[in-house]
């Protein structure tokens, strides 16, 4: 959510260098833009975080909230993973490890069907039902679902129909619910929480993925650093590497 203003450089502020991240502090930090700016904002791409969804909801109401498929598809690779993982202790008794065909998968579950070929997709199938029943049978169903997800999430920008939105989002849920294991409900249960702000992004195609790179350099910079003693060297060093136009004539405020 870290927007640069396009203001004078010196009262440029990036969301990113607030310290906290509660509420308020979002609060704070919108209230202290102009009026006009604000009122000029109409979709704001937030992750998945309700801190961020109250905060925005109190002081631009009447932006449209949107979630991109960039904070998507981790929770959905990261609920196949834990599936795995899950059923490979309760069977082996202990972790995954060389030797075992699903730990060796892991890295081939959590890409994408449509970026593999069709006798890749097809091999990898063989050899998850090659797999004890206990072991590949969940691990199967979990990545039917994770890629039921991203075919839905693949219609952003292709200006898709209700009919067909509804038929993929049914078809997702539908898996979770019949395949009953406890981490597709939990991510079919955040699905269905921020159906809203999903939608908007399959009508939108808008992501946030600008303000995501800005904020991963804050992060960077802040762990290469071993942190910071006070909060204006921070705020100087990430200016220093997100704003061209700010070296030579910074201000920590």
């Amino acid at each position: 959510m870290a927007r640069r203003l396009r203001r004078p450089v010196r009262q440029q502020g990036l969301l990113g260098q607030v310290e906290g991240r509660t509420a308020q502090a979002v609060i704070d930090w919108l209230a202290d833009r102009d009026q006009a700016w604000r009122d000029a904002v109409q979709y704001v791409a937030i992750d998945m975080c309700t801190i961020f969804k109250s905060a925005i909801r109190r002081v631009l109401p009447q932006a449209t909230l949107v979630v991109d498929h960039f904070h998507l598809v981790p929770p959905a690779n990261q609920t196949l993973t834990e599936v795995r993982r899950r059923v490979t202790v309760t069977h082996r008794g202990r972790r995954g490890r060389k030797g075992n065909r699903e730990w060796e998968l892991r890295n081939r579950l959590t890409r994408s069907a449509a970026r593999m070929r069709g006798e890749h997709v097809d091999a990898l199938l063989d050899e998850l039902s090659n797999l004890p029943r206990v072991i590949g049978a969940p691990i199967t169903v979990a990545w039917n679902a994770k890629e039921d997800l991203l075919d839905l999430l693949a219609t952003a920008r292709t200006r898709p129909d209700r009919e067909r939105v509804r038929d993929l989002l049914y078809r997702f849920y539908r898996r979770c619910a019949d395949a009953d294991l406890p981490e597709l409900q939990r991510l079919a249960t955040s699905v269905e929480t921020w159906w809203p702000e999903i939608l908007a992004f399959l009508h939108t195609g808008i992501t946030n993925v600008g303000s995501e790179g800005t904020n991963r350099v804050i992060k960077t910079i802040a762990r290469d650093a071993y942190g910071f003693r006070n909060p204006g060297n921070q705020r100087l060093r990430t200016r220093c590497a997100t704003t061209r136009r700010a070296r030579g004539h910074l201000d920590a405020r």
